[in-house]
Order: structure tokens, then C-alpha cells, then sequence
């Protein structure tokens, strides 16, 4: 089973929107698809049509309580082949009640053996936030998508992300976390700044970044209001068609055919990003061509 963490600590960068609508997207292409609610906020619970009160079992049972299996948790979506693990707010005491267990960061991975069977993809959707249950998650998961919102004081937070998975894998998990993807969000064409941005991201990561990107597009922010994915709610929006290609660049490893940011930089940002990531550890693939396993640099 595939697992992905979409994660950054930085809040407002598109991660439950990402880990929502990629869900459905796997699943409107014949995946069987799980999508964990690992965020307290719930907002993937109620994103996807829920009340986070409702539910006698939830995520944190899984996590606190040995005795809960999977299948006590998961509840069945109105979107075809798209089950969910939700939460409510009593996940927000795991940090403090998990935080001195021994073997707290395999609790998550352990919860979803009896996921392998019945899924073939699983997306989590993680907090904005660096700890216990993040750790959870990325230690759990075989895939890292970090949407990064295209905009200079969001890549601050991105340093560090990066620091941390690199210190997880070195340290505790070097198995772990075969593959690490930036994907772009928030990408405004017509604007200069935000062309410039994408192109510096592409110059430093690589085939780090994906192809495709998500454009800024009302519907995705009108979704969650409705309880559906954006691909129910305005199947034809520019929004829904970015998470559908985004869901077939990581199922086949094919980028989207479009022509490519301008080169040319005439005004905007006063910096350029190299700078910035300087002495920052950037996992490296190593095939040009794969998107598969990367290695240290």
C-alpha cells in the first residue's frame, strides 16, 4: 500500500485541500483509497461531509488505544472507493498523553497494518505542526507530499521541514520515506512574481517539485463549505482538473504536457531562493528519470 503524508508546519499552504481532493482523485481512477484525518482541526472530517462529534471511534482511539483496530475507525464516504479515519478534537491531548511513550512514532504505522489488504493508497492529512503525530505520519508513510504555497515566506518553513525528515531518516527511520515531492500551490501564472518563484523551485529541487502545479481557484476554497471534494462540487473548475493530473503524475510518474514558466526575470523578487536553502540538506533522486528513492548530498 502506498501511504502519503502531506505535510508542512506552515498553516494556509493548501495541505488538507491537497490531501482531500488527491484522495478522490485515486479513488475516481479505481483506487481503493483511506484517507487519515491526523489534524485535531478535523477539517478533512468535515471536508468531506462529517461531523467530527458525531463518531464513537476515531483516529485517536486508534493511536491511544491498543485494543481499537482499524476497521472501528474507518468510515465510508459518499465519494466511491474513498473511506476516512477521522478525528475530532480529543486528537489534540496525543501529543501530550503519547509524548513519553517508548515507541511512540510507530503507533500510527502500527494501526494501519490492517489497512495493506484493503487499500491501495492511503493519504494523511497531518497537522501544521512538527510533532508526535506528524512524526507518526512520516514515519508511516513510503511518500512525502509537501504543497508549498508559492509565496517567499512560506520556503522558510520548507528549511526546516527538510531538516527533520532528513534527521527522522538518518537517525531513527532511514528506510523509511522512499520519496519526497514539492508540490506547488496558490500559482498565479499572470503574475510575475509567482513565475519567478516556480522557476527558482524547479532550479534548486529538481524533479523534487512536480509538474503539476494547483492554481488559485475559488472552488477549492468553496468545497469544504459543500462537505464534498472539488471534483463533485465543480468537476470542470481549474481546481479539480490540477488535482487530477496531480493524482496521475504520482500513480504513473508522467508529468503534464504544458509549456514552461519564462525564463526571463524582469522584476519581483528582490532575492534569489538560493540563498536562501544555502547549507540546507535537499534530498536528491537518484534517477533522473524515476520518481522513485533519493539520497542524501
Amino acid at each position: 500500500m502506498q501511504t502519503i503524508a502531506v505535510v508542512n508546519q506552515k498553516g494556509g499552504c493548501g495541505k488538507t485541500t491537497t490531501a482531500i481532493n488527491t484522495a478522490a482523485a485515486f479513488a475516481e481512477a479505481g483506487q481503493r483509497v483511506l484517507l487519515v484525518d491526523l489534524d485535531p482541526q478535523a477539517h478533512a472530517t468535515i471536508g468531506l461531509g462529517h461531523d467530527p462529534d458525531s463518531f464513537k471511534c476515531t483516529i485517536y482511539d486508534l493511536l491511544a488505544h491498543q485494543e481499537t483496530g482499524l476497521s472501528e475507525v474507518v468510515v465510508n464516504t459518499a465519494f466511491p472507493r474513498l473511506d476516512l479515519a477521522p478525528c475530532n478534537v480529543l486528537l489534540a491531548s496525543a501529543e501530550l498523553e503519547l509524548g513519553n511513550l517508548p515507541g511512540k512514532e510507530l503507533l500510527l504505522g502500527r494501526g494501519l497494518r490492517d489497512a495493506r489488504q484493503a487499500y491501495d493508497v492511503c493519504v494523511i492529512d497531518c497537522p501544521p505542526s512538527l510533532g508526535v503525530l506528524t512524526l507518526n505520519a512520516l514515519v508511516a508513510s513510503t511518500d512525502i507530499v509537501v504543497p508549498v504555497q508559492v509565496h517567499y515566506y512560506a520556503l522558510e518553513g520548507l528549511k526546516r521541514l527538510l531538516e527533520t525528515i532528513r534527521i527522522i531518516r538518518d537517525r531513527f527511520h532511514p528506510y523509511s520515506m522512499e520519496k519526497i515531492s514539492l508540490l506547488l500551490t496558490f500559482v498565479e501564472e499572470r503574475r510575475t512574481f509567482s513565475r519567478q518563484i516556480q522557476q527558482q523551485m524547479r532550479d534548486i529541487f529538481g524533479d523534487l517539485v512536480f509538474d503539476t502545479v494547483v492554481h488559485r481557484d475559488v472552488r477549492l476554497a468553496e468545497a469544504p463549505s459543500a462537505g464534498e471534494p472539488v471534483l463533485t462540487y465543480a468537476a470542470r473548475c481549474r481546481g479539480a482538473r490540477d488535482y487530477r493530473a496531480l493524482a496521475s503524475e504520482i500513480l504513473t510518474g508522467e508529468p503534464r504536457t504544458e509549456e514552461p514558466a519564462e525564463s526571463r526575470i524582469r522584476r519581483g523578487i528582490q532575492k534569489r531562493l538560493n540563498n536562501l536553502f544555502e547549507g540546507v540538506w535537499i534530498p536528491r533522486r537518484s534517477s533522473p528519470i524515476s520518481r522513485g528513492s533519493f539520497e542524501s548530498t
